[in-house]
């Protein structure tokens, strides 16, 4: 016999069972996992989640359910359960519904000693058992953030008709000129096999050459935007700095917008735009999840973000900003002077100190910035750019890309890098060049900034840094 579609009840969602008035003296059926349970004899407290809000659902259990002795005595924290219910208005302060359950099916028992009881652990811990820390109420309300950040921002470029491309994630270019990157290899590496003069021959590897985990989609967004116009990258983007900070990842996601017939102007303009639009976003539809943050997290998190997307972005010159720098009158750790790369303690004085609200510093020092930064007419500075705002500083980097061929391959050739690798980025400017821009933003850096988070550790499901692979 063909089968047919269940007329059995559907489980409804907490979150969504939570936001419906309708459902009030209405059967329903959710299924979750089992925070506590607290026995008072003749009935007993469920406090169930399924991961669609912060908040528990609380259910009643009353001792006329069938197995009642059972049931209280054998759920135990952590354990999978399904709930049908009536779902009545709650005479508790704590939560305005609840379920008076009719049917209680176990799916998957916990024991005892469950390593997440109803305590709390310290996010140093919880990162050795990233499996399970998704049910903790702070990673379940940052994996929620996260999700509409990453919705929002292809909302965002989608609306501006922005082609969305996935581009390589194994390259044989690097497009910082940084060399801090993975090597990808299928060679025996006891016993790879080497040229004439003893080096390594790459020859025989693979791809026949060198070829990396990406730094960047960065390069192979400018090949579509000189041909689509406007294309924006989201992908996994890898560094292999020795770096264990709180801000630093081997294993990230970026977001890469790239646009044809565009100045650095432009490309401020989009920062801008783009920031305030997420930052709106999740203010609108994680409210929840974010005054659980600004409770527990980071107090004044909601205020932070109504502020950057309340103050207008002011603009200023990395020369103007290094003035403003030499003037304060401040100890800083790294000294102030025209030339060096600002330091977090610099953008934070900006930000926090001196304009008190976001700041796109632009015009950069051509010795501190990569070559792909278009040269600006005094021959000092390239057309680059820094969103910066209060509390984390820079957030967003970008710049208009050199278009002009001679230029471009002198910078290459200054910069000690092959060549040979850029032919192909080369013929970008050969053949129809055109002024373009763009930037990237580091996904986790955002969810970070978003959650109030201290530690970039805690954004990304599965963590990769230093002496540090699991799972």
């Amino acid at each position: 016999m063909p089968e047919t579609r269940s007329t059995t009840q559907k489980r409804i969602k907490i979150g969504e069972l939570k936001k419906d008035p309708s459902l009030i003296d209405q059967e329903v059926t959710v299924k979750g996992w089992v925070r506590t349970l607290r026995n008072q004899k003749s009935f007993a407290f469920l406090e169930v989640n399924d991961g669609s809000t912060v908040s528990n659902i609380q259910i009643i259990l009353n001792s006329t359910l069938p197995c009642y002795e059972e049931l209280v005595q054998t759920i135990q924290t952590g354990a999978c359960v399904r709930i049908t219910g009536i779902l009545v208005a709650s005479l508790g302060g704590k939560q305005s519904v609840e379920i008076q359950a009719k049917e209680v099916e176990t799916l998957g028992n916990a024991p005892a000693d469950f390593v997440l009881q109803k305590k709390r652990h310290s996010f140093e811990f919880l990162r050795t058992i990233a499996h399970l820390r998704p049910r903790t109420n702070t990673f379940g309300a940052v994996m929620r953030v996260r999700n509409s950040l990453a919705f929002a921002t292809h909302k965002f470029f989608q609306e501006r008709s922005f082609l969305y491309l996935n581009t390589p994630i194994i390259t044989s270019s690097d497009c910082e000129g940084a060399g801090e990157m993975f090597a990808v290899s299928t060679l025996n590496l006891e016993n790879p096999p080497r040229d004439d003069s003893g080096k390594i021959d790459y020859r025989e590897d693979f791809f026949g050459k060198k070829a990396f985990l990406t730094v960047s989609g960065q390069l192979n967004g400018e090949a579509y935007a000189l041909a689509l116009s406007d294309v924006y990258t989201f992908g996994p983007t890898f560094r292999a700095e020795n770096s264990n900070t709180t801000r630093h990842l081997a294993e990230f996601w970026m977001i890469e917008p790239e646009m044809a017939f565009a100045d650095l102007r432009d490309d401020m303009d989009l920062a801008d735009d783009y920031l305030k639009y997420l930052i709106e976003y999740v203010l609108n539809n994680n409210n929840e999840d974010l005054e659980f943050f600004n409770s527990f997290i980071s107090n004044g998190l909601i205020e932070k973000l109504s502020h950057v997307l309340e103050t207008p972005t002011v603009r200023v010159s990395y020369t103007e900003a290094i003035t403003i720098l030499e003037n304060a009158n401040v100890p800083f750790i790294f000294p102030v002077k025209w030339g060096i790369d600002l330091q977090s303690e610099h953008e934070r004085f900006l930000t926090e100190v001196h304009f008190k609200g976001p700041v796109i510093v632009y015009n950069y020092p051509k010795e501190i910035k990569s070559f792909y930064m278009r040269r600006n007419s005094d021959e000092r500075t390239v057309a680059a750019m820094d969103l910066l705002v209060p509390g984390i500083g820079e957030l967003i980097g970008g710049s208009q890309r050199e278009e002009r061929l001679d230029v471009l391959e002198a910078t290459i050739l200054a910069q000690g890098l092959d060549i040979e690798n850029y032919d192909w980025y080369l013929d970008l400017r050969r053949y129809g060049s055109a002024p373009h821009a763009g930037f990237g933003l580091g996904f986790e850096r955002l969810v970070q900034y978003a959650t109030g988070m201290e530690n970039i550790r805690d954004v990304i499901p599965f963590p990769r840094y230093p002496q540090h692979a699991l799972f």
